[in-house]
């Protein structure tokens, strides 16, 4: 096997994503990069997301499919997916987005070349029915103290290491605010000596409304408050971080 032939595993949890799974589905299967298994775990979907998924399984073996049998969150069915990922890379994707062509190609190259990250993101830009309303570069390399603060990582957009993964624990379950499987990831892998980066390409089309963040829970950023003096204490960093 040629040395960037490594095997990619695309990781991906849905629930009810029949509208626009499809598409995230295609933006993987027309990768550039061909060695790799596209792994998506439906989440006890009450739509016709399955249906979506066996349709295309049976166009291109490539796929994995799994399913739960109770709704069980976004942490615990991406650990189910990396459990039989056969790849040496484990690379998000959710239901939503669009991968550009080239981003696994761009990703398994960095890596190799890097060997001292254990995960790589990328630039996204932010699309919603209307369109593309916005676009996102994330620091090229990432501090303890960026990590901390929130801004650091875009998680669709993430290829890792199987192994470093694997080290840290995978996603914690259950996830630490509900929605912050992610958030707590980038902070397991930095506190056990593992760092990523950040290609500033736009790899990624990452479907999300104009006003989503005005209307997020009050209690989604209470619980991330909490995960966030958690992390805190751990890495030993002073108030004034908040």
């Amino acid at each position: 096997m040629h040395p960037d032939e490594k095997l990619v595993s695309v990781i991906m949890g849905t629930y009810n994503g029949e509208k626009m799974i499809g598409g995230a589905i295609e933006s993987i299967l027309q990768q550039t990069y061909k060695k790799m298994e596209l792994i998506i775990c439906d989440d006890c979907s009450t739509d016709r997301t399955r249906d979506v998924i066996q349709s295309y399984k049976k166009r291109d073996h490539r796929i994995v499919f799994l399913s739960n049998e109770q709704n069980l969150g976004l942490a615990e069915t991406l650990n189910k997916c990396i459990q039989v990922a056969n790849g040496d890379y484990i690379a998000r994707m959710d239901d939503d987005d669009i991968s550009h062509s080239d981003r696994i190609e761009k990703q398994v190259a960095y890596l190799l070349r890097h060997h001292e990250y254990a995960f790589i993101g990328t630039a996204k830009h932010n699309y919603d029915e209307q369109g593309i309303w916005g676009k996102s570069i994330m620091k090229k390399e990432p501090t303890v103290k960026d990590i901390y603060k929130g801004n650091s990582f875009v998680h669709p957009t993430v290829m890792m290491k199987k192994e470093m993964l694997n080290k840290v624990g995978n996603y914690t379950v259950p996830a630490p605010n509900k929605r912050g499987e992610d958030y707590d990831l980038w902070c397991k892998f930095y506190a056990n000596g593992y760092v990523g980066a950040n290609l500033e390409e736009v790899l990624l089309d990452y479907c999300e409304s104009r006003d989503s963040v005005m209307r997020r829970k009050f209690k989604y950023r209470w619980l991330l408050y909490k995960q966030m003096l958690y992390w805190r204490k751990e890495f030993r960093l002073p108030a004034y971080y908040d």
